[in-house]
């Protein structure tokens, strides 16, 4: 099979790093049909680094900032393919990333999304990201509760199922992605390769997951909490909502953290996210940034550890 693929890529201030994700796109040894990048009101030299690249396939669209998932959809909607493979404006792919993505597409037909694992780089250092160690169709609740299966710049994504589903919900600033997993994984398999072909940079400059902004979204994750859908479901909804809430409580979003605990008072498989969101909520406002940077940094040093 010869799928054919628009590579999406959201672009907001990354002059530093989008000649190199370019490249790893024109690199590829299956070539996408086109690389759609719309600047989202880049104030540095992002877009004229795009556009300094004169390649055929590359098509620059530029807007006014309005969010990573106003930036998506505008790209998927002008996709001209049934599949879009997303990647961010700082991360990049090894050369045979797309050649795989055909290959599931063609061995695991009928899925929404298909995904490889990857690499997380963190001031030049390769860590293994932690995801499912086996190819083929996943039970994507289940196993995302315990690793990661679909991170942007990994997914592709079938592009008619996405504008059915509404896209990415524009204006919410942090889980926009767990929110569409989400909805495409209740409705379409998903499957995954564990060959690790993407390189998420965490140490990019102006990482949208690192800047705190008041959501503009009328969607929440919380929306998504349904007792009709499998109880796996609701825990992965659970654990991105509270997840998100620990960091909109360090910001001061102290009822906004208390309305997500509300919701997901009775989790089963996220006890120990919800007492940390309680406990962090339940601090002086200014105690509650530099304790979850110290959590997290310490978190991360024993990952790399592999503890």
């Amino acid at each position: 099979m010869n799928a054919e693929i628009t590579v999406v890529i959201p672009l907001y201030n990354k002059e530093r790093e989008i000649a190199r994700t370019l490249r790893s796109v024109l690199e590829q040894s299956y070539p996408p049909r086109e690389i759609i990048v719309v600047d989202d009101g880049s104030t540095d030299r992002s877009a004229e680094i795009v556009e300094s690249f004169r390649a055929p396939s590359i098509r620059l669209i530029r807007q006014p900032n309005r969010g990573v998932s106003a930036a998506r959809n505008r790209a998927i909607g002008e996709a001209r393919t049934e599949w879009v493979a997303l990647l961010d404006g700082d991360d990049r792919w090894e050369p045979g990333y797309l050649q795989a993505i055909d290959r599931l597409i063609d061995r695991y037909p009928g899925c929404g999304a298909y995904a490889t694992s990857f690499h997380v780089e963190n001031d030049g250092r390769l860590t293994p990201g932690d995801t499912p160690q086996r190819e083929g169709l996943v039970d994507f609740f289940a196993e995302s509760l315990r690793r990661y299966v679909l991170i942007p710049s990994a997914a592709t994504l079938r592009r008619d199922l996405v504008r059915s589903l509404g896209g990415f919900p524009e204006g919410m600033r942090m889980g926009e992605d767990q929110y569409l997993w989400t909805r495409v994984a209740r409705c379409a398999p998903v499957c995954f390769s564990p060959e690790r072909l993407v390189v998420y940079t965490r140490s990019a400059s102006n990482r949208s997951a690192s800047i705190f902004r008041p959501e503009q979204s009328r969607h929440t994750l919380e929306e998504l909490y349904d007792l009709a859908a499998p109880e796996a479901s609701n825990e992965y909804v659970a654990r991105a909502a509270l997840g998100k809430a620990l960091i909109v409580s360090s910001r001061g979003g102290t009822a906004e953290a208390a309305r997500t605990i509300a919701v997901f008072r009775h989790t089963r498989r996220n006890r120990f996210a919800l007492r940390k969101v309680r406990l962090l909520n339940a601090l002086p406002a200014s105690w509650r940034r530099p304790l979850l940077d110290a959590y997290n940094r310490l978190a991360w040093a024993l990952a790399k550890k592999g503890l």
